[in-house]
């Protein structure tokens, strides 16, 4: 493996460090300011919305101009996001920190995914995306486990003061570790007509749709319940944000515990067999956090959640990855598009599910969408080469995905 591939993981551990920062911390952050827990709540949507809408700008610009060079831009601007952030004074300057650190983080995973497939060969591919992905769910992990303690002994502005530093400092390992290299040496691309014809071999996959569509149910379904959490356990008496945080980062030890898992079930139950059994676990914890349990059986839920996400979303992440060859990094930024789309209504729609419904039917509803979810995946999509494969076989020879798409 290259060692630059070490410094994307550290990229993505940055970012996805910052995305869950102020989930344990809302509770205190609403009080800072006098607003609804709900009110606090839309800094996840926002910042999801943020980054989704951004998704196509960055990915074009990353397919022309250069993927590192943009990885270097955005990591800088998440860390002046951060600390811009952590010297809020109103609502209203935290509110547009968290747009500008939507910006800053939308250009680093989707396109770390797309710069791995450029840094490895097809036939060690597999390994180097696991590598990435464990630095992103670290990143997940720590992130809502790291923020809840720091929040208990120096309050939200720390945690965003902290996370601030480390993507600065990330951004100048990204900028060292590919200086001087082939990647970071190659010339922008001004050629606009790439950027349409990327668009429309995309958007010509039949799996296109289903994907896309998938990953934007999984985001409002799973992802929205995050911003309340807290709220939920400081209902059961439970207040301090550290427990907030750590059941939270159940889902991304869950995370963890599928990328050692994942080679043993996939040859056993097929791509199917993974989507369906994935959507079931994570049916199974929706309906159980519905009826409050203490926070352990919370813990553990999150903990299955997240083993049952990745079960179904790192096969409609194959998929994704396969829409396109010479526009792998558009695929992926619109992949992203549609699932922190899906974030952003989330806690919309839970913020509304629970006051018109209460919270047991609001999780209830939710597990049923993503049970049939699982069950619409594994019917509809299908293993189908992009348009574009012939066009740059002799450079990308045979996708790498191909083996663990056979049933």
């Amino acid at each position: 493996m290259p060692a630059v591939l070490y410094i994307v993981a550290l990229a993505n551990f940055a970012a996805a460090l910052t995305s869950r920062a102020l989930d344990p911390v809302l509770p205190h952050v609403a009080a800072d300011f006098g607003v609804s827990i709900s009110a606090a709540a839309g800094f996840a949507a926002v910042f999801a919305f943020t980054y989704a809408i951004i998704q196509p700008v960055l990915g074009a610009i990353a397919d022309l101009f250069g993927k590192s060079r943009l990885i270097i831009v955005c990591l800088g601007l998440l860390g002046l996001a951060n600390i811009l952030g952590a010297l809020s004074t109103s609502f209203a300057m935290l509110f547009a920190s968290r747009i500008l650190a939507g910006i800053g983080s939308g250009g680093i995973f989707p396109i770390a995914l797309g710069l791995t497939s450029d840094l490895v060969a097809p036939d060690k591919r597999q390994i180097g995306i696991s590598r990435v992905l464990a630095g992103a769910m670290a990143g997940n992990l720590l992130g809502a486990s790291l923020s809840g303690l720091i929040g208990d002994f120096f309050g939200w502005r720390g945690v965003l003061a902290l996370l601030g530093l480390l993507a600065i400092v990330a951004s100048l390992a990204v900028m060292l570790g590919f200086r001087g290299t082939a990647l970071a040496r190659r010339p922008a691309n001004t050629d606009l007509a790439v950027i349409s014809q990327g668009y429309r071999t995309i958007f010509a996959n039949p799996n296109t749709r289903v994907c896309f569509s998938a990953v934007f149910i999984e985001g409002c379904c799973v992802f929205g319940l995050f911003p309340f959490v807290a709220a939920f356990l400081f209902d059961l008496g439970v207040v301090r944000l550290s427990i907030g945080g750590l059941v939270i980062a159940g889902f991304a030890i869950g995370g963890l515990f599928y990328t050692a898992s994942v080679s043993r079930l996939l040859p056993r139950f097929g791509v199917a067999g993974m989507m369906i059994g994935g959507a079931l676990v994570m049916a199974l914890q929706l309906a159980i956090i519905g009826f409050g349990p203490p926070w352990p059986a919370q813990f553990a839920s999150f903990l299955f959640m997240g083993w049952g996400f990745y079960m179904i979303h790192g096969c409609l992440q194959v998929f994704a990855s396969e829409l396109s060859v010479e526009a792998r990094a558009t695929a992926l930024s619109l992949h992203s598009f549609f699932f922190f789309m899906g974030q952003t209504v989330g806690p919309i729609a839970y913020g509304f599910g629970i006051a018109q419904a209460g919270k047991t039917v609001t999780l209830l509803t939710s597990a049923a969408v993503i049970a049939a979810l699982g069950m619409a995946c594994a019917g509809l999509l299908r293993q189908t080469g992009p348009a574009d494969a012939s066009d740059s076989a002799s450079d990308s020879g045979p996708s790498p995905m191909a083996p663990e798409l056979t049933e």
